[in-house]
C-alpha cells in the first residue's frame, strides 16, 4: 500500500482513538480532503520543483508507534542546549516524555497540544488560533488532519519569559520506519517577549519522516526569537512548515541552521498585519554527501512603515544539492516598506548545486526593496595569502567559510546557541577553532 492510501485508510481510526470536540473534528475532516485531493507534491508543482520526495516517500512508514522507549537523559544530554536553564517539551517517537520535560502553567502556559485541544479552558484559544494562519496545502493539511501532540505556548500580556523554551523531538528506532507530525500552537500576546529553541533529532538509522506545523501569532509588540537547530543523521528527513502573523510593532526573529538530514525543506512565512512591524529570517546551511536542504520563504507585506530582512547563506560539499525560493510581496496599501532579501552559496564540489530564486512582487511605490544571489566558490587569491603566512589549507577553507557566514550568526542573541552552533561548524568542517565569532 502506498504512503498516501495508508494515511488516508488510517484516519478514521485515529479519529476514533482521540477525544476531540465537533469543531476540531470538522477541520481534521476538511484537511484530510485536501490532502486525499492534491496528495504528496512533485517536482510538477513549481514551489517543489527542484525538490522530489520519491526517496523518501518510499518506505513503509509507521503511523502510529505500537511501543513506547525510555530515554535516559544522560543519553540525549548533547542535544539540548544544555549550558542554559530553559523550559523543556520533549517528544519521544512522538509521544511526550514527562521525565525529560519542564513544562509549566505559572503565569504561563508551556504544556502539550494535547491538553489545549481536549480541555475547556483553552477552548476560546483554539477557536481563534488554531489552523487560522497554516496554509492548506498537502502538507500541512496532512499534518492538520493527524495532529494530536506538540508544543502549546500561550504568553499572557506584559510578560517577560524568564527562560527560554525547547522543543526537542526525538526518534528511537522503536519502528522499522517511523512517521512523526508534530503540531505546535505560540501565541505571545501584547508587550510580551519569549525565545524558544527547535530540534527535531533521530536517534537510529531507520528512516524517519517528520512532518511538522508551528503557528505562531505575535500580537502588538510581542516579541518572538526562534531558533531552529537541524543537524540529523543520513536517514532522517524533515518537512517544517512554520507560520507566523503578526500585529502591530511586533518583532519576530527566525534563524535556522541546517546541517543534516537526508531531506530538510523549510517553509516559513511571515504575515504583516500591522504597521511598524520587523521581521527576520537568517539561515545558514552547511551539507555535504547527497543531503538536500530546500529553504522556501515568504514575506507578505500587509500595511505601510513595516520591515523585513532575510540572509540566508549556504556551503555545499560533495553531491548536495541546496534549493532557496524567497518571495516578498507588498500590497498597494504597504507604502513605506523596507525589504532585504539575499542569499549567497559557496559551492565546495564541482558535484554541488545550488538553485536559487529571489522573487520580489510590488504593488506599491513607495518602497526600499532590495533582492539577490550569489554562487561561487572560495576566493583562490585569498586563500593563497593565507597560505602564505603559514596557515594550512584547510584550515584557511574554514575560516574564509567562518567569515562567510559570520553576519547571520552576529545577530543570534543567546550566546550559548552561538557557541553551539560554532562548534557544530567546525565540525562539519573538520578543523578545530580556537575563537567564536
Amino acid at each position: 500500500m502506498e504512503l498516501k492510501e495508508k494515511l488516508i485508510s488510517s484516519f478514521l481510526a485515529f479519529e476514533n482513538e482521540v477525544d476531540l470536540d465537533s469543531r476540531v473534528h470538522d477541520v481534521r475532516s476538511e484537511a484530510i480532503k485536501v490532502f486525499e485531493n492534491e496528495g504528496f507534491p512533485s517536482k510538477k508543482d513549481e514551489a517543489w520543483k527542484y525538490t522530489s520526495l520519491n526517496s523518501v516517500l518510499k518506505h513503509d512508514y509507521s503511523v502510529f508507534p505500537k511501543h513506547e522507549k525510555n530515554v535516559e537523559y544522560n543519553d540525549v544530554k548533547k542535544y539540548f542546549i544544555h549550558e542554559i536553564d530553559s523550559y523543556k517539551i520533549v517528544f519521544i517517537d512522538g509521544k511526550y516524555s514527562s521525565h525529560l520535560s519542564e513544562t509549566t502553567h505559572d503565569g504561563i502556559d508551556v504544556c502539550l497540544m494535547s491538553s489545549a485541544l481536549n480541555k475547556p479552558k483553552y477552548q476560546l484559544i483554539i477557536d481563534n488560533y488554531f489552523n487560522k494562519i497554516a496554509t492548506k496545502d498537502s502538507l500541512s493539511s496532512l499534518n492538520t488532519a493527524f495532529s494530536r501532540e506538540g508544543a502549546y505556548i500561550q504568553i499572557p500580556k506584559n510578560k517577560m519569559v524568564d527562560k527560554p523554551i525547547q522543543i526537542i523531538h526525538f526518534s528511537t528506532g522503536n519502528e522499522a520506519a517511523l512517521m512523526n507530525q508534530p503540531r505546535n500552537l505560540i501565541v505571545v500576546n501584547e508587550n510580551s517577549h519569549v525565545q524558544i529553541i527547535e530540534r527535531h533529532q533521530s536517534l537510529t538509522d531507520n528512516p524517519v519522516l517528520t512532518n511538522s506545523v508551528t503557528e505562531i501569532f505575535a500580537n502588538k509588540r510581542a516579541i518572538v526569537d526562534y531558533y531552529k537547530i537541524q543537524n540529523d543523521n543520513q536517514n532522517a528527513s524533515l518537512i517544517d512548515s512554520t507560520f507566523i502573523n503578526q500585529k502591530q510593532e511586533s518583532f519576530c526573529s527566525v534563524h535556522t541552521f541546517s546541517f543534516g538530514g537526508k531531506l530538510t525543506r523549510n517553509n516559513l512565512e511571515f504575515y504583516q498585519n500591522g504597521e511598524r512591524i520587523d521581521s527576520t529570517m537568517k539561515g545558514v546551511t552547511i551539507i555535504g554527501n547527497k543531503q538536500h536542504v530546500d529553504h522556501n520563504t515568504l514575506v507578505h507585506h500587509i500595511e505601510p512603515n513595516c520591515e523585513s530582512h532575510q540572509d540566508y547563506k549556504g556551503i555545499y560539499d560533495d553531491s548536495s544539492t541546496g534549493v532557496f525560493n524567497g518571495k516578498v510581496l507588498v500590497n498597494k496599501e504597504a507604502q513605506k516598506t523596507n525589504a532585504f532579501q539575499a542569499n549567497n552559496n559557496i559551492l565546495v564540489s564541482d558535484k554541488a548545486s545550488i538553485n536559487t530564486k529571489p522573487q520580489l512582487e510590488i504593488f506599491a511605490d513607495d518602497v526600499k526593496c532590495s533582492h539577490g544571489c550569489t554562487i561561487g566558490q572560495l576566493d583562490e587569491s585569498a586563500l593563497f595569502y593565507m597560505q602564505s603566512r603559514g596557515i594550512p589549507k584547510k584550515e584557511a577553507k574554514a575560516l574564509l567559510m567562518y567569515a562567510f557566514s559570520n553576519n547571520v550568526l552576529s545577530s543570534v542573541k543567546i550566546p550559548e546557541i552561538k557557541q553551539r552552533i560554532n562548534k557544530i561548524i567546525a565540525a562539519k568542517l573538520g578543523v578545530n577553532i580556537g575563537f567564536d565569532l
